[in-house]
């Protein structure tokens, strides 16, 4: 099962992760016994780096 996920820009890593945990992103891959690691990140299109990222 592949799901498409969108890119938003200047939204915060707490954002990104809360869009990855409400449409269950990840959930495909709940069935493998590696640790999974959620990643939430804050890409500014203005300096075009990563400022911020949460894990969970």
């Amino acid at each position: 099962m592949e799901k498409a996920c969108s890119i938003k820009l200047d939204g915060t890593a707490e954002d990104a992760l809360r869009q990855i945990n409400e449409k269950n992103y990840a959930l495909p891959f709940a069935s493998d016994p590696r640790k999974l690691f959620r990643i939430g990140v804050n890409f500014s299109k203005e300096t075009r780096n990563i400022e911020r990222w949460v894990v969970e």
